[in-house]
């Protein structure tokens, strides 16, 4: 009966949680000054769609861009990589950090590959969906401005940066406004679609599972025997000992995290579409998390809490005041910890695997095929064992951050009498 309840709790709870994820995660204000780009004017090359390419060093050498401008490039002197643009954001295009990835032998471009580029590129967001063979689903864009107002089109009315809509353009995977003004950009990312196709997955499973108790008084059935150890894992190794005797309070939420974070850490791990996407490596993610951690800790603390921040008891006076600048700066450090472990931990893991792939593109590029097969043979296997280990960094990090919420929390609501007893 207590996990049919706290199974109740945890569909209105969860449908809260990624409300706040929806437009806390993808939101940005966006103020873009008009400047000129140092060495690019006129060079649009954002939006480029390399889906269908491998996931790290691929050489796009011999690929042909329609339409792609080079205006004001001088190719003649050099065969360097292009700088990237300073502040570009690489999330909707093939990395251009170094346009020399592409060997453009028309233009003279060298043959270096932009390894770093490609990698950040394919860790990070984007306004379509890459399918193989060089396709792509584009994704709404939802735009308000005070002067134009609320705009809602696909992002393939950019034509890959190639058009302007509404007074609005596509520079480098971020929509900018060509006056400079400030926007809102509500768009729906890959990120948010994974994030909203997830979930939908937890509402599935758990509505599933609470429905499941109505029917079944028996031993657990189904998906009852997937939920209830996870549910009893979380309430008594988690909850109960780090919150104590108010844990039930918190259960709703801790349900909620842990999931949301575990299975959008396998959701990253699968290479099909529309999955792949870094959702918890993205910081906006994290501090959406951690900031709703920080609300529980903040709204839910006693007045024991506080007086051991503003007033710590038995502390000499001289020494009192440096104390509580500690004390308060930790009410801070504690959820920023929250976030930036699980957002450096997934994102570390994705970029040493694609570090490992693109090792075999180093070494047929710097050496020719026959290299590249070798290095695969050493490559590949040590790979799979990384996505293997990924498998279980998934769960540790979902572990991680919801036993620690739940320690922060514990703190903030401990009785007094837990402290004398201490």
């Amino acid at each position: 009966m207590e996990v049919k309840l706290e199974l109740k709790k945890l569909q209105s709870l969860l449908i809260i949680v990624v409300l706040c994820l929806l437009y806390l995660a993808p939101t940005q204000v966006s103020a873009q000054k008009a400047k000129k780009v140092d060495s690019h004017a006129g060079h649009n090359h954002a939006g480029h769609d390399h889906s269908g390419h491998s996931h790290a060093g691929h050489d796009h050498s011999g690929h042909k861009h329609a339409g792609h401008q080079h205006k004001g490039h001088n190719h003649a002197q050099t065969g360097k990589a292009t700088k990237a643009h300073k502040g570009g954001n690489n999330a909707a295009h093939g990395s251009h950090a170094g346009h020399d990835s592409h060997g453009h032998d028309d233009h003279g471009h060298g043959d270096d590959m932009d390894v770093g580029g490609t990698i950040l590129h394919h860790i990070g967001d984007s306004h379509d969906v890459h399918l193989p063979f060089g396709a792509s689903i584009p994704l709404p864009c939802i735009l308000y401005s005070k002067e134009s107002g609320l705009q809602m089109f696909m992002s393939s009315a950019f034509d890959h940066g190639h058009k302007e809509v509404a007074g609005f353009s596509y520079d480098h995977g971020k929509v900018v406004r060509k006056d400079g003004a400030k926007f809102y950009d509500f768009s729906i990312t890959r990120n948010v679609l994974v994030m909203l196709i997830s979930a939908l997955l937890m509402c599935l499973i758990f509505i599933t599972a609470a429905r499941a108790y109505k029917k079944n008084k028996g031993a657990p059935k189904g998906i009852q025997s997937i939920v209830e150890p996870l549910y009893e894992f979380v309430r008594d190794d988690i909850a109960k000992p780090s919150i104590g005797p108010k844990y039930k309070k918190y259960m709703p939420f801790l349900l909620t995290v842990f999931f949301f974070i575990w299975i959008n850490n396998l959701l990253g791990l699968i290479p099909i579409p529309p999955f792949g996407a870094n959702l918890t490596g993205n910081i906006a993610v994290t501090a959406a998390l951690a900031l709703i951690t920080f609300i529980l800790i903040v709204t839910g603390a006693n007045k024991d809490y506080w007086m051991h921040i503003f007033n710590p008891p038995g502390v000499p006076l001289g020494v009192k005041p440096i104390l509580i600048l500690i004390e308060f700066l930790s009410l801070f450090i504690k959820p920023a910890a929250l976030m930036i472990r699980l957002f450096a931990n997934i994102t570390a893991g994705h970029i040493i695997i694609l570090s490992l792939v693109s090792l075999i593109f180093i070494a047929g590029k710097l050496a020719g095929d026959v290299a590249g097969f070798g290095s695969s043979l050493l490559v590949v296997p040590f790979m799979l064992f990384m996505n293997l280990l990924e498998l279980f960094v998934a769960a540790l990090q979902a572990f991680v951050f919801t036993i620690l919420s739940a320690v922060f929390i514990g703190q903030a609501v401990e009785e007094h009498d837990h402290h004398e007893a201490h």
